[in-house]
């Protein structure tokens, strides 16, 4: 697959990734290379990664516990002593393999460590190949906040190797799904039509699938690296999503959702909200509500959820002035940002879902 060139870095594909990472090694001086993995890529990655690794250059693995609960500014400073108890200084390389959590906190380590040292991204699951390792966003949660603390710093290229996919359960690979669908809700209507039958996908053309996801939010990136506008596309489905994976994440009573899993139930209600505003058909929603749902399991949501996860939308990063903005979608394929949504229509929106 051909590369896609970002803001000031490339993004290589399968038979390309580890040929343009030797050479990249082979062509810059750098003094030591740090590896940044989770408990679940050292074992089910990395034997994967290092055969493909050509390199002089002294390798150091720092490995941290799986899981979002983890991607917080404890596990940054337990790192940044690492690094530098072993020597790693500002021509130090960072490579971060490993899902969103691994990339996210990964990026953010290397961004701020010593002012910033070189990184590059190899992301092992499919929510991080087509969304979390794109874009030059890093950062960490802020308790059950999610990603309230980061930079935008783009790394000197990222790698996507889709054979890092055989590692992951169904359940992964469907939260990973939630990103490719709201791509094309947003951005490319024949590319929702795709998977609106996922028994007639052919999974052996998926990394043209996974390629075209990638390509369609670098193609908004690059228009608005530092989201102040257009980018906030970005955000359909993850107002209430990201609000209601914060709320699962911090209640001991409810069980933990994984990111596309809450964001797919955002995508439900905030394309209601769509509808209801005159900007989705009736039909549009239907089959939106209906696609999500087969694929998805329903979550029940009970009365007394929904004021605790409006209350958590006061601290979504688009909001501006004090006023709770969201993207919507415009017709599939088409996205209106900065939009304002009265609560009443929020709770309408939930009312539905249950249906």
């Amino acid at each position: 697959m051909t590369t896609i060139e970002a803001n000031n870095y490339p993004i290589h594909f399968n038979e390309n990734a580890y040929l343009n990472l030797n050479l990249f090694l082979k062509e810059n001086k750098y003094s030591n290379l740090f590896i940044i993995v989770d408990s679940h890529t050292t074992d089910s990655c990395l034997p994967k990664f290092l055969p493909n690794l050509e390199t002089e250059l002294t390798i150091e693995i720092i490995e941290f516990e799986a899981g979002e609960i983890n991607k917080n500014i404890e596990t940054c400073i337990e790192i940044w002593n690492v690094l530098t108890e072993l020597g790693a200084d500002r021509k130090t390389l960072v490579i971060n393999l490993g899902g969103g959590v691994v990339t996210d906190l990964g990026g953010f380590v290397a961004s701020t460590f010593k002012r910033g040292v070189d990184f590059i991204h190899i992301p092992t699951t499919l929510l991080s190949m087509v969304d979390a390792s794109v874009g030059g966003k890093n950062g960490v949660d802020l308790g059950n906040l999610k990603n309230q603390i980061g930079v935008i710093n783009v790394p000197k290229m990222v790698l996507i190797d889709t054979a890092y996919l055989e590692t992951l359960s169904q359940t992964e690979m469907r939260s990973g799904l939630a990103e490719m669908l709201k791509h094309g809700l947003i951005f490319d209507k024949e590319y929702w039509a795709k998977f609106l039958n996922l028994a007639s996908i052919d999974f052996s053309e998926f990394d043209t699938l996974i390629h075209r996801s990638v390509a369609i939010k670098n193609e908004i990136v690059k228009q608005d690296p530092t989201e102040k506008g257009i980018r906030k596309a970005l955000n359909f489905g993850h107002t209430l999503g990201h609000a209601i994976e914060s709320y699962f994440l911090e209640n001991p009573n409810k069980i933990t959702l994984l990111h596309g899993e809450a964001i797919a139930i955002g995508m439900i209600l905030e394309a209601f909200i769509s509808m209801k505003k005159n900007l989705l058909t009736t039909p549009e929603y239907q089959e939106i509500k209906n696609t999500l749902k087969a694929i998805y399991d329903a979550v029940l949501f009970e009365d007394s959820d929904i004021e605790p996860i409006l209350q958590l939308l006061i601290h979504d990063k688009k909001n501006e002035y004090g006023t709770i903005q969201f993207a919507l979608i415009d017709g599939i394929g088409s996205i209106k940002i900065n939009q304002i949504v009265e609560n009443e229509l929020i709770l309408e929106a939930f009312d539905d879902y249950k249906i």
